[in-house]
C-alpha cells in the first residue's frame, strides 16, 4: 500500500517590500485625491423650492386670463365702447358701453396677464362683456384670439430651468458619493491596503 502524502501546513507570505510600497503609494493617491465639491441638499432644496415658486406664478398669470376668454366665449355680450380714460400709474384702461343693455356703464377693461391694449382717449372698440358682472370685460378681438401670454411664458420657462437644475445637482450628488467615499473609508482602506498580507498554499 502506498503511504498518502501529508498535506504541507499552509504558510503566510508576506509580499515583497517594494510591493507593498507600491499599494502603499497607491492608497495614499487615492485617500488624497481631491473630490469635487458636494452639492449642498439645501442648495438642492432651494432649487426646487424656486421651481415651485414659478410654476405658480406661471399658473397665476395664465388660469385667470384662460378662464375669462373661455367664458366670454360662451356667454358674453358684445358692444361697442367709448375710451374714457387711460393711465399707466397705475396702469388702466376705463370704457364707457354704448350699444347694449347696460350703455352709460363705465367699467375698467379686464388685463390680460398684466397687459392692456393700446389705445387712447376718445377712441371707439368693441368690447365683450360677462352680462351677469360688466367688471369682467375685454375687446372682442382678445376674447376671439387672445394675444401671446407672454409673462407666463417667461415664468414656465424660468420654473423648467429650475427643475433641470434641481435634478442635475441631484445626479451630480449621487455621482460623486458613488465615486468618492468619505474620508473615513479612504482613510480605512489605504490602512488596509498598507498592511496587506496574502496567504498561499504551496502544492
Amino acid at each position: 500500500m502506498t503511504k498518502k502524502k501529508k498535506k504541507r501546513p499552509a504558510k503566510q507570505y508576506q509580499l515583497p517590500p517594494h510591493i507593498k510600497r507600491s499599494h502603499q503609494e497607491v492608497a495614499e493617491a487615492r485617500a488624497w485625491r481631491p473630490r469635487p465639491p458636494l452639492p449642498r441638499l439645501r442648495l438642492i432644496l432651494s432649487t426646487f423650492g424656486l421651481f415651485l415658486l414659478c410654476v405658480g406664478m406661471a399658473l397665476s398669470l395664465a388660469l385667470p386670463s384662460h378662464f375669462l376668454v373661455q367664458d366670454l366665449r360662451s356667454r358674453g355680450v358684445s358692444a361697442a365702447a367709448t375710451v374714457v380714460g387711460v393711465d399707466s400709474k397705475p396702469k388702466y384702461v376705463k370704457v364707457r358701453l354704448v350699444s347694449s343693455p347696460q350703455a352709460g356703464t363705465e367699467v375698467e377693461l379686464w388685463d390680460y396677464a398684466g397687459m392692456f391694449p393700446e389705445t387712447q382717449t376718445g377712441a371707439s372698440m368693441i368690447v365683450t362683456y360677462d352680462p351677469e358682472d360688466p367688471s369682467r370685460i375685454l375687446t372682442q378681438s382678445w376674447v376671439k384670439d387672445p394675444p401671446p401670454n407672454l409673462p407666463a411664458y417667461g415664468t414656465a420657462a424660468i420654473a423648467a430651468f429650475f427643475l433641470l437644475g434641481t435634478v442635475a445637482l441631484m445626479f451630480r450628488r449621487r455621482w460623486i458619493l458613488r465615486n468618492w467615499p468619505s474620508d473615513a473609508s479612504v482613510a480605512g482602506s489605504a490602512k488596509a491596503h498598507g498592511s496587506k498580507s496574502v496567504r498561499l498554499t504551496k502544492p
